[in-house]
């Protein structure tokens, strides 16, 4: 394998190249994204027919000497209806194409080509004209056999993107000839910016730059509660842009999300987590696997914001039910700071009595529950 002439260890993270991870639902997306990053952050479930990924995830690929960013999108189906989960996720990946170099357009080799390839490669050639798009035959450990492949190979020509990649994003079948893709086309990349991208003034990471400064370390924020709060929408408004999907369905978001931003010179690390299932042992699937994420995410945070329905405490007696009070109490307890956000104010905005009504009873139950906690 050769070395690359660029030192990808020294290029500011901003500046690094991007890669979008593109085609039909489940293809390996999500297990490639998670192989780059070499992590298990992304939720890999086995769901014919439906979508596991549902938001654009971020992280910062390692594939032996190069670094580049890299986007896990949704399933793209061209044919959904207006306004259905699925046409707002193709609505958003055409969105996250704008601050795209490279798209890695994969197809399960072993379905061989199907109709929708071949309708997601005319969407990538209408929406992504200027980008540059790999093709690659995921699975591929399943079809050794050299006859078969090259055969395969031939098939995917047909998709116009030139000679595709044979991967395997679960074995690691593949990441060699991957690299050896990547490499010229990342170094033309890396000559044509200012520097070639280096952070001469400072190559040392930001945690390093930072030691021993707590007031400028990264931050951790997890933002929790129950199914269709208001989560995604708040990480969207926070980070002004669309990374994650919203819209009236429960359950929405099925992976964690995290995402960077700066507040006041200081880096903050987004995560918006699943949401908290009521019956999450009898959760199966990618649900169930929604909820152990969520948890992880929980332990990782330094602040923990808890979200609550202004609307759905205007019409009941209590204004946080056991799991948000659990939720509260860990994060106090495990020296965690605790932010508690009633959204959907603005439902109220025409019932003044029900407004006060939420802003009376909310810090006096909390106080009341947690004592700790001090408004």
């Amino acid at each position: 394998m050769k070395q690359s002439r660029v030192d990808f260890t020294k290029v500011d993270a901003a500046l690094l190249p991007t890669i979008i991870l593109v085609g039909r639902p489940n293809v390996g997306k999500s297990a490639l994204f998670n192989r780059l990053i070499r992590r298990r952050e992304a939720l890999v479930y086995n769901t014919p027919g439906d979508h596991v990924t549902r938001d654009i995830r971020e992280g910062v690929a390692k594939l032996g000497d190069l670094r580049f960013r890299v986007l896990d999108s949704a399933g793209l189906e061209t044919a959904a209806t207006s306004g259905s989960i699925l046409a707002r996720t193709v609505d958003m990946t055409g969105n996250v194409l704008v601050r795209s170099q490279f798209a890695i357009f994969l197809i399960d080799v072993r379905d061989g080509l199907q109709p929708l390839d071949l309708e997601v490669g005319q969407w990538l050639r209408k929406h992504a004209s200027g980008i540059h798009t790999i093709v690659a035959m995921n699975k591929s450990e399943s079809l050794d056999e050299h006859g078969v492949l090259t055969s395969a190979a031939g098939e995917a020509h047909r998709l116009g993107f030139g000679d595709p990649v044979a991967i395997s994003a679960e074995t690691g079948l593949g990441m060699a000839e991957l690299y050896e893709t990547l490499r010229p086309l990342f170094e033309e990349y890396m000559f044509q910016l200012p520097n070639n991208g280096l952070n001469e003034d400072d190559p040392t990471s930001e945690a390093e730059a930072n030691e021993g400064d707590e007031s400028k370390l990264p931050l951790q924020l997890a933002i929790v509660g129950r199914p269709n709060v208001g989560k995604s929408t708040l990480l969207n408004a926070l980070l002004q842009e669309q990374r994650v999907l919203v819209g009236p369905e429960s359950g929405l978001t099925r992976d964690s999300i995290r995402a960077k931003f700066q507040f006041d010179n200081r880096t903050v690390y987004l995560v918006d987590t699943a949401g908290w299932m009521e019956r999450a042992g009898k959760e199966k699937g990618p649900s169930s696997l929604s909820v152990v994420q969520s948890r992880k995410n929980l332990m990782r945070a330094h602040i923990v914001a808890l979200v609550l329905d202004a609307e759905k405490i205007a019409k009941s007696k209590n204004s946080v039910d056991h799991q948000e009070v659990m939720i509260a109490r860990q994060a106090i307890e495990e020296g965690r700071g605790l932010v508690v956000v009633v959204n959907k104010m603005d439902l109220l905005r025409e019932n003044q009595r029900l407004l006060e009504k939420v802003m009376d009873a909310v810090p006096k139950e909390i106080q009341t529950v947690i004592p700790q906690v001090c408004f």
